[in-house]
């Protein structure tokens, strides 16, 4: 984290964050202190997660007194989970797991050094204090951070244009950032219009009228023998694993002897989820595969097109049923069972002709909407960045006054 001095302007200094700051610590207040609601006697507690979430769970404490007030300019940093990341703009008691930053000089603004300790380089060095499981800040790992100080009116002006440059990449993020929600609703409006306006020729039935319905099953994991890579074995996290409906078949697998114990669904089935927080997730099997007793399984008959059902099973109309069924069982761990997932009704084309068209038209536009959400995730990719690197050039003296970004989408 050095800085050589003959990389900068003549008049630019360098000092450690010791030289030209403070630092105090939060206070540590219990659970049965806080209160959800203004008091007389209570102030504003700041936590870290004031900072990190658009949080509207505020809370208010007992005064402890002006030794852990913090105002709206100052800095404040975050201590453990994030350490380093800064905080602003807001007035209250910090608590004991962040930081006030307070400057000790006058030609040294807050806006500048907020900024500074932004940058990337200095983010990662900052947040891999501590052990792997919890990163850490403690005061003397900041102490030895090195400030790059310009001119009080250079400060002014590098300040002036990062807020310019910015707002700007900040609104064509944004603008990003709707576009690509776009492309994701056009895709799921399509699906649901059609299982929503289906038509004469269209049945509906059980899904177990429809084909075979399985349970996975999982072989004694005490046997080692049962494990390796003969077929892979699915748990719910490889199902829809990239949110595309696809499976995750380079995970634990089965030996042959464990295949023989399992139940295998065949290539062109349609697996679910059954139990748990991601009820209902939906992965078309590829190739033959077998998986654990928190999926079940539909493998179609011969009379039908085996991914119109996939499609069939993630429309809202179908996932309001599983929903509906799984929140039958147990109010707090949501869960369908193989009957009653089996007897649940789903609505077709009658034709397999016309199961298969629907099925290619939903594939081709999955596709497009999937490049158009690759394009807009990179353009916000970019942009970030950018942010980065226009924040590196302004703390080295080469920030130009000619900084735009262009934020048409």
């Amino acid at each position: 984290m050095k800085i050589r001095q003959a990389q900068l302007p003549k008049d630019w200094e360098i000092k450690t964050l010791a030289e030209v700051a403070s630092f105090s610590q939060g206070i540590q207040v219990g659970l049965e202190k806080h209160l959800k609601e203004p008091q007389e006697g209570y102030v504003r507690f700041i936590r870290i997660v004031d900072y990190t979430q658009n949080t509207e769970d505020i809370r208010y404490i007992p005064n402890p007194g002006d030794k852990y007030f913090v105002n709206e300019e100052d800095i404040v940093m975050v201590r453990y989970g994030t350490p380093g990341l800064i905080g602003r703009g807001k007035a209250g008691v910090i608590a004991n797991n962040l930081f006030r930053i307070k400057i000790e000089r006058k030609d040294l603004t807050n806006d500048y050094l907020s900024l500074f300790l932004s940058q990337d380089h200095i983010q990662r060095y900052l947040s891999t204090q501590g052990s792997a499981t919890m990163p850490a800040l403690n005061f003397g790992q900041l102490r030895t951070v090195e400030v790059i100080i310009p001119p009080l009116p250079e400060q002014q002006r590098i300040v002036s244009l990062l807020d310019r440059a910015f707002a700007a990449i900040d609104q064509a993020k944004a603008n990003y950032e709707r576009c690509l929600s776009l492309s994701k609703v056009l895709f799921e409006s399509y699906l649901q219009g059609v299982f929503e306006k289906k038509g004469d020729d269209w049945e509906e039935l059980k899904l177990k009228e429809i084909g075979l319905t399985q349970t996975g099953n999982t072989p004694k994991t005490s046997e080692k023998e049962n494990y390796g890579d003969y077929i892979s074995f699915i748990k719910p996290a490889d199902v829809d694993f990239s949110g595309v409906g696809d499976l995750r078949y380079d995970n634990n697998g089965l030996s042959e002897i464990g295949f023989r114990k399992a139940r295998s669904m065949k290539n062109g089935s349609t697996l679910m989820v059954c139990i748990g927080a991601t009820i209902g997730k939906v992965g078309f099997a590829e190739q033959d595969v077998t998986s654990n007793q928190q999926i079940n399984s539909l493998t179609v008959s011969d009379g039908y097109f085996p991914k119109f059902f996939y499609y069939a099973m993630t429309s809202r109309v179908f996932q309001e049923k599983v929903l509906s069924a799984g929140k039958g069982a147990q109010a707090t761990l949501p869960i369908i069972n193989k009957s009653k997932w089996e007897s649940l009704t789903i609505a077709f084309p009658k034709l397999k002709s016309k199961q298969e068209s629907y099925s290619k038209r939903f594939d081709v536009l999955r596709t497009e909407t999937q490049k158009l959400e690759t394009i807009y995730q990179k353009k916000i990719d970019d942009l970030e960045e950018l942010k980065k690197s226009i924040l590196q050039k302004a703390f080295q003296g080469e920030l130009e006054i000619g900084v735009a970004v262009e934020s048409e989408t």
